[in-house]
């Protein structure tokens, strides 16, 4: 399982990279947080206020193991953007796949 925290502008060009990877299949969540930086501060108005929570993107893709590494580096070259803030790849191991519709198991529910 590979999980992607990107900026929420760098989607479609995300979503077309990896659909050229051959993956078929993905979720995508909209969500906040934040990292290093802390949040940041915004004018509206003429009043400064704090933004502790940055819009981002949740993009979860389920593979096989031997396509982990293309699409972690295609992630990481399209998401990139090299300002603080673009985001983290997390890749963890699946116990157990079922597709709901078919009752398939691991390998074939992909």
């Amino acid at each position: 399982m590979i999980s992607a925290i990107i900026k929420p502008f760098k989607l479609d060009e995300v979503r077309e990279a990896l659909s050229e990877l051959g993956v078929e299949g993905m979720t995508v969540v909209d969500v906040k947080g934040f990292g290093r930086q802390r949040g940041h501060t915004e004018l509206y108005r003429g009043a400064e206020y704090q933004v502790d929570f940055i819009p981002k993107i949740k993009v979860e893709i389920a593979t096989q193991s031997e396509n982990a590494e293309r699409i972690v580096n295609t992630l990481s070259e399209v998401a990139r953007t090299g300002k603080i803030g673009d985001g983290k790849i997390f890749v963890y191991d699946l116990d157990q796949i079922v597709r709901i519709r078919t009752g398939e198991f691991d390998e074939e529910a992909i």
